[in-house]
């Protein structure tokens, strides 16, 4: 998968839990299975039928995307947004609900790739008959621009495999200077071959990435490519005012017989950014007009639930599917007080995860996270705690600890999240004042959260993060919440505890190094324990994503790659012609 657990969502309170408790019931199983089914809303489905071509999908959001431009595209649902609609890459995720989702597919690629001299070097060969939006052709030698794009420090915040992968990348800094990369060889306008530092067996996984999608030199514009990505997907943009509007219209130089994946069946597709939480569920619960053909960007507010659940008509329009992600409270162990293991340790124990639960949207919604790697990842259960102890805390324990660390009368702190996490913020205030942790809350806007808590210099002592798989892999989780040689000074990602530790890195490259997957996955599952000892990151939850839609919509269902996010690549209208003007 990619970026982030629900990056820029609105978090659910405590009245989504009660509401939903009274609405559902919880078949039997493990408490801590997440794999629980919850009847009442849409999980696993498609919801409305298959669309029909035409009209204007309406999408309403908080909140604008953190950035469009493929080599800063790192954020789950806005990738989704992107290489479904905008941009296409060497291979992609399936266009299905459930477990078929997460199958990898051809793209721009004939196939899956040709791996040679032992995994270390990768082919792959284009489509012929690709084409921009503006009818030119796209060329091997566009994608090698891109990735080498992602490489510039002034585009940061993009997926980092490529830096990770490629070989002789040592100092590079991107083509806006001139300089290319002679780990991508583009020999002719079809062909492009990666070659590797080590072998890399996933590799056709890796390229789903919007990394791995064209960009033509000659479009570049550095930062403000972000406001018009050059269309090499079924929409374009007609318009973007950021913050307040983004219409695309059709991409009349797409050929749907290069994309089985993709359907494009509205003819626009107008986001309509800035607006109320409590206003887009309104709006999207009465369907009037052009809402009935709209969708939700973000999160079902609290406040909505009642006005949801208790009517059938309406709840069968809600999706809630599983994130596949980690939510997690990472500890600046950069400086005091966190640079010290006992007290991080302390704060494991100190903070109550039944409350993140009910801040977050309840059990219908939430499972208390007990380890860094999800479900997904370790074969469907939840792994066992290093830090076992009750879901709402262990005040003696944490008072021990905060002892020992010599903070017996606990401390002052900090904690930087968006504004939608307030109230998860506040429920964390609340646990830690039981042991005399003193915490004062930031907010930011939702747009800007990760480049803000990315800045490590300023960053803060907390921060409410998390990491998804960018495919079914450990390889994708933990080397990027957890490597140290990962950390940036701007822009950083996944270690946003800045977790420094050799003995944990040399293990990460021996792990990577391992041929057969089933070694890879148990070494994998015993890292997750040794990083748990050292606490860098306490694990809080592992959520589902509530999201609603009008009843003139079509083809909807969470999809699996994109932590639950409406797949944009098949979603529709039941009847075209309510959008018309």
């Amino acid at each position: 998968m990619s970026r982030r657990t629900r990056p820029l969502s609105v978090s659910l309170s405590a009245s989504l839990a009660l509401a939903l408790l009274g609405a559902c019931t919880t078949q039997g199983g493990d408490d801590r299975n997440p794999d629980k089914r919850q009847p009442g809303v849409a999980t696993g489905t498609v919801i409305g039928g298959t669309p029909m071509r035409g009209g204007t999908l309406t999408v309403l959001s908080n909140q604008d995307f953190a950035h469009l431009d493929p080599a800063r595209n790192w954020v789950m649902p806005t990738m989704d947004f992107g290489t479904r609609l905008l941009y296409r890459t060497l291979t992609t995720f399936r266009a299905a609900p459930g477990k078929e989702g997460s199958e990898v597919v051809p793209d721009l690629a004939t196939d899956l790739g040709t791996s040679s001299d032992g995994g270390r070097t990768w082919t792959f060969t284009l489509k012929p008959g690709l084409a921009y939006e503006d009818g030119t052709p796209i060329r091997a030698r566009d994608i090698k621009y891109n990735v080498e794009r992602s490489f510039a420090p002034d585009l940061a915040g993009g997926p980092d495999y490529a830096q990770r992968y490629l070989a002789g990348t040592e100092g590079y800094t991107g083509p806006l200077d001139g300089k290319h990369l002679d780990s991508i060889r583009t020999p002719d306008d079809r062909t492009i071959t990666f070659a590797l530092r080590r072998p890399v067996a996933e590799f056709s996984s890796t390229v789903t990435l919007p990394t791995f999608s064209p960009v033509p030199a000659s479009r570049e514009k550095g930062v403000q490519y972000d406001l018009r990505p050059f269309s090499s997907g079924p929409y374009r943009i007609e318009s973007y005012a950021r913050g307040k509007k983004l219409v695309l219209v059709r991409n009349t130089h797409w050929d749907v017989a290069t994309d089985p994946v993709r359907k494009a069946y509205p003819d626009r597709i107008v986001v309509i950014q800035g607006l109320k939480g409590s206003q887009i569920d309104d709006r999207v619960i009465e369907s009037a007009g052009a809402d009935a053909s709209a969708i939700e960007w973000s999160d079902l507010q609290p406040s909505s639930v009642a006005k949801v659940l208790p009517h059938p008509e309406i709840r069968k329009r809600l999706s809630a599917e599983r994130t596949g992600c980690t939510d997690m409270l990472a500890l600046n162990t950069s400086r005091p007080p966190f640079d010290d293991p006992k007290l991080r340790q302390a704060m494991h124990y100190a903070v109550d995860k039944q409350a993140q639960v009910t801040a977050n949207g309840g059990p219908a919604l939430n499972d208390v996270a007990t380890a860094y790697l999800p479900p997904s990842l370790t074969g469907g259960r939840a792994a066992d705690p290093v830090h076992a102890g009750p879901a709402t805390g262990d005040v003696k324990k944490a008072e021990k600890l905060l002892a020992e660390a010599g903070k017996a009368d606990g401390f002052r702190t900090t904690i930087t999240v968006s504004t939608g996490d307030k109230t998860r913020a506040e429920a964390l205030q609340q646990s830690l004042a039981r042991v005399g942790i003193r915490l004062r809350i930031e907010t930011v806007d939702p747009s800007v959260y990760y480049d803000t808590i990315g800045d490590t210099t300023n960053a803060p002592d907390m921060a409410i993060s998390g990491w998804c798989p960018d495919y079914p892999s450990a390889a994708t989780f933990l080397p990027f919440v957890f490597d140290g040689r990962t950390i940036k000074p701007r822009g950083n990602q996944g270690n946003v505890s800045q977790f420094r530790d050799k003995a944990v890195d040399r293990r990460m490259d021996e792990i990577a190094k391992m041929s057969d997957a089933t070694t890879a996955n148990r070494a994998w599952a015993a890292l997750d324990q040794q990083i748990q000892r050292q606490t860098p990151a306490i694990p809080l939850l592992w959520e589902r994503k509530p999201l609603l839609v009008g009843d003139n919509i079509a083809g909807a269902f969470g999809h699996p790659s994109w932590t639950g996010q409406f797949d944009f690549a098949v979603i529709g209208l039941k009847d075209p012609s309510r959008t018309k003007d």
